[in-house]
C-alpha cells in the first residue's frame, strides 16, 4: 500500500564515504592503446585492493579534468517530501535552491522497503516483480536538446551556467540527490541501499556515468549506451578507420553537451586522452554492472563496445569479483527494444544485487557478433591479482 500522507525531512548531509587519499598531479602523454588502469600517477602499478581505492580516486580525477567535468560534493541541505507516489526534492547550496520531483511506482509483490531502479526518462528494460521503478526526468536536471543546451537545467541553476559539469555528470548528481532523499523518507518504502540505475542510448551513457560517480548505486544497467558509454574512444576511432559508420569523439561533441568542454581538445587526438571507457566501467567495481548492447547498432560502435568492456572486465577480475560485471550483446532488434533472450542475465543481476538472492549465475560475457578483441595490441598491460 502506498503512503498518501506527505512527509517532510531535512538533511545536513554527511560526506559520502570516499577513500582518504593524497591525489598528486599527473603527466599527460600519448597512449595509442587503452591506458593501463593499474598504473598510478606515481608511475608504479598497484598491487593491493587498498591501493585500488586510491587509484580509483586518481581515475575519477582524470575523468573530471578531461571528459566529464566536476562532480560536486555534498550540498548544504536536502529536503524531501513524499506524497501520492511522488518524491519532491529541494536542494540548497551556495546560496541557491532548486527543486525537482521523481515518480515512484511500487511493485505489486515483494516486501517493503523495496529495492528500486532509477530509470532515466522511464524504464526500457523489464523491471521484475518486487522491484520499484523511480522515473527521473534527467533532461530537467541537465538539458540535452542540442549543443545549445550547455549550462541549462536545474543543476546549472544551482551551480551556475559556467560550471564544468557535462550533462551526464549533472544527471549523476541528480541520482545522488534522489538517494539522499530516499535515505530520509521511509514513507517512500524504498531501500536506499539497494538502488539500481538504468537508461538507454543517450540515457544509457548517463546510467554508466552515474554508476561510476555515485558509490551508493548497487547495480548499474546501461542499455545500448554505445559511443560515450560502453564503447572506448580509441576502439571507435579504429572501427571507423576500418570503414564502418561509427560515432566517434569528434562527432559526438557536435551533437550534444553530454561531455564537458574540457573534452573537446582531445577529440581529434584521442591518444592524448589519459582515460578511456574501460576505466569508466572499472569505476563501478566491485559493485554490480550489467552492460546491455545491440550488435545491430553499428553507429554505437558495436565492436568497440565488445572490446572496451572486455578490457573493463579485467578490473573486476583484478579485484576478485569477475561475476559482478556482465556484458550481453544481442542484435536483430530495434534500438532500445529489449529482447527476451537477455532476460536471463538481467534477472540474475537484479536478483543478486537488488533482491539479495544467492546462487545467481552472473557469469556472462557474450555477443552474437563475430568480434575479436586483440588484447596484445589494445591491452599490452596485464591485470594483477590484487591482494
Amino acid at each position: 500500500m502506498a503512503f498518501r500522507a506527505a512527509t517532510l525531512v531535512m538533511l545536513a548531509l554527511p560526506a559520502i564515504a570516499r577513500a582518504a587519499c593524497t591525489i598528486g598531479s599527473y603527466t599527460a602523454g600519448t597512449v595509442s592503446e587503452l591506458p593501463d588502469p593499474f598504473l598510478g600517477f606515481n608511475g608504479k602499478r598497484i598491487a593491493t585492493k587498498e591501493e585500488w581505492t586510491c587509484r580509483r580516486e586518481e581515475i575519477l580525477k582524470l575523468f573530471a579534468d578531461n571528459e566529464l567535468g566536476e562532480f560536486p560534493g555534498k550540498p548544504e541541505s536536502v529536503t524531501a517530501t513524499y506524497s501520492a507516489n511522488s518524491l519532491a526534492i529541494t536542494v540548497k547550496d551556495k546560496g541557491q535552491s532548486i527543486s525537482f520531483s521523481v515518480s515512484i511506482k511500487l511493485p505489486s509483490g515483494g516486501t517493503a522497503p523495496y529495492p528500486a531502479i532509477i530509470a532515466y526518462g522511464g524504464a526500457s528494460i523489464p523491471v521484475p516483480a518486487g522491484v520499484a521503478t523511480i522515473t527521473l526526468n534527467n533532461d530537467d536536471i541537465g538539458a540535452q536538446a542540442n549543443t545549445g543546451s550547455r549550462g541549462k537545467g536545474k543543476f546549472f541553476t544551482l551551480y551556475g551556467a559556467g560550471h564544468s559539469a557535462s550533462a551526464l555528470t549533472a544527471w549523476a548528481w541528480g541520482v545522488s540527490r534522489i538517494i539522499d532523499a530516499l535515505e530520509l523518507t521511509p514513507a517512500a518504502q524504498i531501500n536506499a541501499a539497494r538502488i539500481g540505475v538504468t537508461g538507454c542510448s543517450r540515457n544509457g551513457k548517463g546510467a554508466i556515468v552515474a554508476g561510476a560517480l555515485e558509490p551508493r548505486v548497487a547495480l548499474t544497467i546501461p542499455q545500448e549506451s554505445g559511443s560515450g558509454g560502453s564503447a572506448c574512444w580509441r576502439l571507435s576511432d579504429q572501427q571507423k578507420k576500418n570503414g564502418q559508420n561509427v560515432q566517434t569523439a569528434s562527432q559526438i561533441i557536435t551533437e550534444n553537451v553530454w561531455f564537458s568542454k574540457s573534452f573537446e581538445p582531445f577529440v581529434n587526438s584521442i591518444p592524448k586522452l589519459p582515460v578511456d571507457h574501460h576505466m569508466l566501467a572499472g569505476l563501478v567495481a566491485p559493485r554490480g554492472l550489467l552492460v546491455i548492447e545491440n550488435t545491430s547498432m553499428e553507429w554505437l560502435g558495436n565492436e568497440s563496445c565488445f572490446g572496451c568492456m572486455t578490457a573493463g572486465h579485467k578490473i573486476f577480475e583484478a579485484l576478485g569479483v569477475p561475476d559482478n560485471m556482465g556484458f550481453s550483446q544481442v542484435g536483430g532488434h530495434d534500438h532500445c527494444q529489449f529482447p527476451g533472450s537477455q532476460n536471463t542475465e538481467l534477472n540474475a543481476f537484479i536478483n543478486k544485487f537488488l533482491l539479495d538472492k544467492t546462487g545467481e549465475q552472473t557469469t556472462v560475457m557474450k555477443t552474437d557478433g563475430k568480434y575479436t578483441f586483440n588484447a596484445a595490441t589494445w591491452t599490452p598491460w596485464t591485470a594483477p591479482s590484487l591482494s
